[in-house]
């Protein structure tokens, strides 16, 4: 089954993302599935004006998945500008897409709504994405409730494109993966970079120490019984801990004399277990940068070998040869 997903490059990664995406292509790597992975810089530049930026962004991001264990003798792995081919499928799908179909993507508004330029980049970003999927002729694709618009327009382009020239495009499946959490800030509400409340993943220790112990608790004294259910910290230390410690982080809060600032130290713990090893490896590779760019190359290689008879026949198809 191959498998496609996209990663924007945006900056510094932290706990939300390794639960929402990260955990997923690890697991789907080891199911053994044919798992395409870029880094969607072409993306990014519908946001990122600062050069210099996007590149330190798609360095640090090829760092973090390698790092966390993305292993490129298994998964293609590359950084989407290296693929021109992407670019000409956009645009050949461009051809046959609907106004009206873009106008109703609700991303493009959102993103309007929150003061981005109305850029015809942000407006076609759809296109681009369908053209990232289709040129792999992926099976499936992992989505989320903020990307599923986008795959169903990814789906009605294949369907379109087809209808027009021929049964040459494979009509992806969304993949809704089971472990998938939703992974609250240090406020409370989803993290996320932009509500600054993140627990940063590959960052000093000083500054994971001041996020963790940063976390909004309420006002219940130490001695008092807590409601696990309703604590912050215990549903982050969920996602890091054993099934044993957190049944015994959840009876200590019920029976009382355990106070959120022992809770925090014990998610503190449970993080560097997790993730030191981690921090350990991407250190190594940041060291080696000539040897992450060769992996990104080599992706690249793979990756334009699997586009190429797609685009040859689309190229036929439409008369262009």
């Amino acid at each position: 089954m191959r498998i496609l997903t996209g990663i924007q490059p945006s900056g510094q990664i932290h706990l939300g993302n390794y639960f929402g995406a990260i955990r997923n292509i690890l697991e789907m790597q080891e199911k053994g599935h044919e798992v395409f992975l870029f880094l969607a810089d072409f993306h990014a530049l519908t946001t990122v004006r600062d050069p210099a930026a996007l590149r330190q962004m798609t360095r640090d991001a090829a760092l973090d998945f390698l790092a966390c264990g993305v292993d490129p003798s298994r998964t293609i792995f590359w950084r989407q500008s290296d693929v021109p081919e992407v670019q000409e499928l956009a645009w050949l799908l461009s051809v046959v897409t609907p106004m009206g179909l873009l106008e109703r993507c609700h991303s493009y508004k959102d993103k309007l709504a929150h003061g981005k330029e109305a850029t015809h980049g942000l407006f076609a970003y759809p296109v681009l994405m369908a053209a990232d999927i289709l040129l792999y002729q992926s099976d499936l694709v992992p989505v989320g409730k903020d990307q599923k618009q986008h795959l169903e327009v990814t789906r009605d382009l294949a369907i379109k494109f087809n209808n027009a020239y021929g049964e040459i495009l494979k009509v992806p499946d969304a993949y809704i993966p089971e472990s998938v959490a939703t992974v609250p800030g240090t406020d409370g509400q989803k993290m996320s970079k932009s509500y600054g409340n993140i627990i940063p993943l590959f960052d000093t220790p000083k500054k994971v120490k001041t996020a963790i112990m940063g976390i909004v608790t309420d006002s219940t004294p130490m001695e008092a019984p807590k409601d696990p259910d309703n604590c912050i910290v215990y549903s982050i230390y969920k996602l890091l801990a054993s099934s044993e410690q957190v049944d015994e982080m959840a009876t200590k809060l019920r029976a009382g004399g355990y106070g959120y600032g022992d809770a925090k130290k014990a998610l503190l713990a449970a993080y560097h277990d997790k993730f030191d090893a981690c921090i350990a490896r991407r250190e190594e590779l940041a060291a080696k940068p000539e040897y992450v760019e060769s992996i990104l190359r080599d992706g690249a290689e793979r990756a334009r070998a699997a586009a190429a008879p797609t685009l040859r026949a689309v190229r036929k198809a439409v008369g262009l040869e």
